[in-house]
């Protein structure tokens, strides 16, 4: 059966920035290890993962600056880089951020921004305007770097990115050496800018908060391999396994031994499909998902379905966290110490009898 794409008069969407089994060793180790990636006009996709996982060894194979071991780099259908073939960097048209906004501190705001462009001085002119009109920084065209805050200097570092008008930009770690009042805010204008502009995005990041404000889609990297990619919704809620659900978030994890399909804990039975009998899994569930109720004189809610079976246990700790509160609470059934976060305020004394629930649904079971 033909597929859609394949159907005539129907023109395939080409990638703008294709990388296909990309493969970089250093010391005999793959730092990156078979990654591939396809990024649309207007899309940004977030590299997202812990330091040394190999995100930032991929954007420098990207733009040319390192060549990896294996694979191939594509920009809008054409090959730009593989093993033999190599389109070197200032060919590219691939626009570069970092932490460090390595801004000229001899040349005017103006010239920051105007380097690197072609054209006439009247034409370069017209171009810096309008790019510092768009980050409201028109006012200081003819100021200097150490003129401006971080925050505007980030925002010159970007328009000096843009002006050349680059068909992809690769973003590493942009936004943190900025303060957290100024941060959200700059990142919502500078999704804004590269939007209008069409440019394909790659960023790299660290804080799960930052792809799932920015990204339309999010590949998830551990150990120079992306072990998970979809949308921000899909790869917080499907989780591949125990270590992405905690990459996000905290997360509570109970040990149980598969039965029949049923892994028996202090919240009753869990399914396990297709589980072997005596595999250990990890039944995991993040703190949000905790239902807390009320003590009745020695009995707790009853027993439901979609929620389990009632788990008595002890308030260890309450704190505020200024938009919610986290609660540790000690089990009875084991001794073991559950998370629990409740919008606005919550903070039930030390040794406040509670019980628990957890919506089957909002359960992650994998092999230990």
């Amino acid at each position: 059966m033909q597929s859609e794409i394949e159907q005539p008069g129907i023109t395939p969407a080409v990638p703008r920035l294709e990388i296909r089994n990309l493969v970089r060793r250093f010391q005999g180790r793959a730092v990156v290890d078979n990654v591939s990636l396809r990024i649309m006009p207007g899309q940004v996709t977030c590299l997202l993962g812990p330091s040394g996982c190999g995100k930032s060894t991929t954007l420098r194979m990207i733009a040319g600056v390192e060549m990896q071991d294996s694979g191939e780099i594509w920009v809008d259908g054409k090959l730009v880089c593989d093993t033999v073939f190599r389109v070197p960097p200032e060919r590219r048209e691939i626009g570069l951020m970092f932490q460090d906004f390595a801004l000229f501190p001899h040349l005017s705001v103006a010239g920051n921004v105007a380097f690197g462009l072609r054209g006439s001085k009247e034409e370069k002119r017209a171009r810096v305007a309008e790019l510092l009109d768009k980050v409201d920084l028109l006012q200081f065209i003819d100021g200097y770097p150490h003129q401006l805050s971080g925050g505007e200097q980030q925002r010159v570092a970007l328009a000096r990115a843009l002006a050349p008008r680059p068909r992809i930009m690769l973003m590493d770690e942009p936004f943190s050496g900025l303060d957290n009042r100024l941060r959200d805010g700059i990142r919502d204008e500078t999704l804004t800018l590269l939007k209008e502009e069409d440019t394909a995005v790659l960023l790299v990041t660290h804080e799960p908060d930052e792809a799932m404000r920015m990204a339309d889609e999010i590949a998830l990297m551990r150990d120079g391999r992306i072990v998970q990619q979809g949308a921000p919704y899909n790869v917080y809620t499907r989780p591949v396994d125990r270590a992405s659900v905690a990459f996000f978030s905290d997360a509570n994890v109970l040990r149980a031994t598969v039965s029949g399909a049923l892994a028996q804990t202090l919240f009753g039975q869990f399914l396990a499909p297709g589980v072997p009998d005596g595999t250990d899994v990890d039944i995991v569930f993040r703190p949000q998902h905790v239902r807390i109720d009320f003590d009745r004189a020695g009995n707790g809610p009853r027993p439901t379905p979609t929620d389990g079976v009632p788990a008595r246990a002890l308030v260890k700790r309450a704190r505020f966290m200024g938009h919610e509160s986290l609660v540790e609470f000690c089990m009875d059934f084991d001794g073991s110490v559950l998370k629990a976060t409740v919008p606005n305020v919550f903070l039930p004394a030390e040794g406040t009898v509670m019980w628990l629930t957890v919506p089957r649904s909002r359960c992650f079971v994998f092999p230990t």
